[in-house]
C-alpha cells in the first residue's frame, strides 16, 4: 500500500506530532484508582491513543471505535457501516478469511464488533503477552483489508439473513425500524443500522471501498488499551505498525438538524406473526450524548423503568395487570435522538388501555415530579453501575472510548460521580414536561393479526 511522507500526512490532516500529555488529576479522577496512570498520545496520521495501565491480571483490552455509524449513511448505501462488522474480519491481502480469528484465538485472544447509528466498535481481549500479535493483526485489516467477490456476496447473504432474524421476523424490530423513520424526517437517525432490504441487496465493491477508505481512516478512529500493558511498549508499538497507515481527508461532516416535531405521529403495524400486542412512544430527546441534559434524562430513563419498583412496572404491570412487561431506554448519539418507551401486552391485551395508562403515568410525573426516594434510587443505580464498569478492564477501555468519542475527552468521565450528584428532582421534572409532551412524540402498535384474515386478504 502507498503510504503517505509524514510531511504530507501533517498537511492533509493538520495532526501535531507532539504526544498529548495526561491532563493533571482532578479531584473526581483521583476517586477512582489508578486512573492517574493513563495516558494519552496522538499519532502523526490522527490516530488517538488513549492507554489506563491495570496489573491487577495478565490481560488487556484493544478497543477502536470509528466515527462511523448509519448517521453517515444515505439512501442506497444504508447499512455499510454495519456490513463492515463483518467484513473487517474475511481476510486481507495477507490472510485469508478466518485467519484473524484463528491467530488471535491461538494467542489466548477473542473478539467482538458492534454497529450503532454514530459508531462502530471493535474489541479484542487478550493474555498481556499477545499484544504485539493483536497490533499486527489490526493494523493489518486497517491498512490491507480484501474485497473480494465471493466473500463480498457471502457477506451480503449473513447481513439479509442477520436482517431477517432482528426485524422482518421480528415485530418489535419492525416496530421500531418503522417508527424510527416516522420519528425522523430528516436526519439519518431515520435509517435502520441493519440497512434497507433493497440497499443490502445493491451495494456494489465501488460502495464498498468508498466508504472503507473514508472512515476506516486512522484520523477517524480512537484506540483505547487498558490492562496490563506498559504505555511505552504500547507506544512503540504503535508507532511501527499504526503510524504508517495514511491518514484521510476529513469525512463529509453531518449537518442536519432535525425539525422540531409540532405534532404526534402514530402508526399500527399489523403482523400475523405477532403473538402479543405492543404499545410503544419515541421522544425527542433535544439532547446529544455528553449534553447538559444528558445525566438529567439518564435518571428519568431508571426512575420510568429500571427494576420492579419502577414507575411503569408498578403501574401497568403490578397494579393495573395491563401489560406483562414495560421498558424504556435512551437513543442518544453524536445528536439528540430519542426516549423509549414501550409495554408488552397478555394475547388478549388492550393496546388502547395500556397507552392510556402509560399517557397518565407520564403525565403525572411531569406535573407531580419525583420523590426524593426514586431519586435516591435512581442515583444509587447510576453510581453502581459506574463503580462496576470501573472494576474491570474492560469497563474502563469501554467507558474512555465513550466520553473521548462522545464527550470530546476521556478526563469528563472521571466527573461522572459529580454530574450524577448534582442532578435534582426539579431538573428531572423540567425535563420532563420539556420532552414527555404528545406533540414531541411518535406512536407505534403491533397489532397481532389472524392468520385467516391475513390469508384473506392476500387473496385476490
Amino acid at each position: 500500500m502507498r503510504l503517505l511522507s509524514l510531511a504530507c500526512a501533517l498537511a492533509l490532516c493538520g495532526v501535531a506530532t507532539v504526544a498529548c500529555a495526561a491532563a493533571p488529576a482532578t479531584k473526581a479522577a483521583a476517586k477512582v484508582p489508578g486512573s492517574e496512570a493513563i495516558v494519552g498520545k496522538t499519532l502523526p496520521n490522527g490516530l488517538q491513543i488513549i492507554i489506563w495501565p491495570d496489573h491487577d491480571i495478565p490481560n488487556a483490552n484493544f478497543y477502536t471505535f470509528y466515527k462511523a455509524g448509519s448517521r453517515n449513511e444515505y439512501p442506497g448505501i444504508t447499512g455499510l457501516a454495519h456490513f463492515f462488522e463483518h467484513m473487517m474480519f474475511n481476510g486481507t491481502s495477507r490472510r485469508q478469511p478466518g485467519e484473524f480469528d484463528r491467530i488471535m484465538e491461538a494467542a489466548g485472544g477473542s473478539n467482538n464488533a458492534s454497529t450503532s447509528n454514530d459508531r462502530t466498535i471493535y474489541t479484542d481481549w487478550f493474555p498481556s503477552s499477545a499484544l504485539e500479535t493483536i497490533f499486527d493483526l489490526e493494523a493489518d485489516r486497517i491498512a490491507h483489508l480484501a474485497f473480494d467477490d465471493k466473500v463480498i456476496e457471502s457477506e451480503r447473504g449473513v447481513v439479509y439473513s442477520e436482517r431477517r432474524s432482528s426485524v422482518d421476523n421480528q415485530p418489535f424490530g419492525s416496530l421500531i425500524e418503522q417508527m424510527q423513520a416516522t420519528a425522523f424526517t430528516a436526519h439519518p437517525y431515520q435509517f435502520p443500522t441493519i440497512g434497507y432490504p433493497s440497499d443490502i441487496e445493491h451495494w456494489t465493491k465501488a460502495d464498498l471501498q468508498q466508504f472503507f477508505k473514508t472512515y476506516y481512516a486512522p484520523n477517524n478512529a480512537v484506540l483505547v488499551i487498558a490492562g496490563d500493558v506498559q504505555p511505552t511498549q504500547v507506544f512503540a508499538l504503535a508507532d511501527k505498525y499504526l503510524a504508517p497507515i495514511p491518514c484521510q481527508p476529513a469525512p463529509r461532516e453531518i449537518t442536519t438538524v432535525e425539525p422540531e416535531q409540532h405534532g404526534e405521529r402514530r402508526l399500527i403495524l399489523e403482523r400475523p406473526d405477532a403473538q402479543t400486542p405492543i404499545v410503544a412512544f419515541a421522544y425527542h430527546t433535544g439532547t446529544n450524548e455528553g449534553g447538559k441534559d444528558s445525566p438529567v434524562l439518564d435518571m428519568l430513563n431508571t426512575i420510568l423503568a429500571q427494576g420492579v419498583s419502577s414507575r411503569l412496572h408498578q403501574r401497568l404491570v403490578e397494579k393495573e395487570q395491563a401489560a406483562v412487561s414495560t421498558g424504556a431506554f435512551v437513543e442518544n448519539g453524536y445528536d439528540p435522538g430519542l426516549l423509549w418507551v414501550y409495554a408488552t401486552l397478555a394475547p388478549q391485551g388492550d393496546p388502547a388501555k395500556a397507552e392510556a395508562l402509560l399517557d397518565d403515568e407520564l403525565a403525572r410525573l411531569a406535573r407531580d415530579g419525583v420523590s426524593a426516594a426514586e431519586m435516591d434510587k435512581a442515583r444509587n443505580l447510576n453510581l453502581s453501575a459506574f463503580w462496576r464498569g470501573m472494576a474491570t478492564i474492560n469497563g474502563k477501555a469501554q467507558a474512555l472510548g465513550d466520553y473521548q468519542t462522545f464527550h470530546g475527552d476521556y478526563r469528563k468521565l472521571f466527573d461522572a460521580p459529580a454530574v450524577l450528584a448534582a442532578v435534582s428532582a426539579a431538573d428531572v421534572q423540567a425535563l420532563a414536561q420539556k420532552i414527555l409532551r404528545k406533540s414531541n412524540r411518535t406512536v407505534g402498535w403491533v397489532q397481532p393479526t389472524p392468520q385467516d384474515s391475513a390469508q384473506k386478504e392476500a387473496t385476490p
